[in-house]
């Protein structure tokens, strides 16, 4: 499903979340030295597979999805009853159309970023689970940054043009959402990124809720992009 929508006021809300960033170390939420800074990231591990992933929760992790299960099926929604629908009918709460009036809660989200096997090498992919137990709206797009030994280098990936549509992106409970970046899409000389900074709803989230994880593959970043949130990687890379 692809449901774009236009939202001048999300562009002016990615360029905030990096101005934010500026200064911000891979440290938790405050620092001695006074600055604003992302929660602490993950540590960036190898899977099995050979897919490389960092993640960060603001709170106790919960169901986190890894690499680019294609074609995968998404949750069974859950009611009050246990059953996927609550007594006497359907569950609202885990419909698609909740998400419209019911924005994500930062801390019940874990967000990742993986290098999948078989995607070009500027490509990352962050990964955002809703461990809620209701549907959650997020913008289209995650507001995406940049840092390198601590530093923010002040470079923003830039959306899709022309976006427009319902909305919200609805993410129903368990379920995973993913969004395709793309570091240096024209393979141009840039600066060496060491950690990606990302705010997974500009439009409702403040920066505080931002997480900054580590790039387990670091890469040069010039004129980068970021791909509409999908449910599955390559849908996203589609959109780049």
């Amino acid at each position: 499903m692809r449901i774009h929508r236009s939202r001048a006021a999300a562009l002016a809300t990615v360029v905030g979340f990096v101005l934010a960033l500026t200064g911000c170390g891979s440290g938790g939420s405050g620092g001695t030295d006074g600055k604003l800074r992302a929660p602490t990231a993950g540590t960036g591990t190898p899977a099995a597979s050979g897919t490389a992933s960092a993640s960060a929760t603001p709170t106790a992790a919960g169901p986190s999805g890894t690499g680019d299960p294609a074609g995968a099926a998404g949750p069974t929604p859950t009611g009050p009853d246990g059953k996927g629908k609550a007594t006497g009918g359907t569950d609202a709460t885990t419909e698609d159309a909740y998400a419209y009036t019911h924005p994500c809660s930062a801390r019940n989200l874990t967000v990742k970023v993986t290098s999948p096997q078989g995607f070009p090498a500027t490509v990352r992919v962050v990964t955002v689970t809703n461990n809620g137990s209701t549907t959650c709206g997020l913008d289209f797009h995650p507001a995406i940054g940049f840092s390198a030994k601590g530093s923010a280098l002040g470079i923003q990936a830039t959306p899709p043009e022309g976006l427009g549509g319902a909305p919200a992106h609805p993410v129903r409970p368990g379920a995973t959402t993913y969004a395709a970046v793309d570091l240096n899409p024209s393979g141009g000389g840039g600066p060496v990124a060491d950690e990606i900074n990302i705010l997974a709803d500009p439009s409702h989230m403040p920066n505080a809720d931002g997480v900054s994880l580590p790039l387990a593959t670091t890469g040069t970043v010039a004129k980068p992009r970021v791909g509409l949130y999908h449910f599955t990687a390559r849908d996203s890379l589609d959109t780049l």
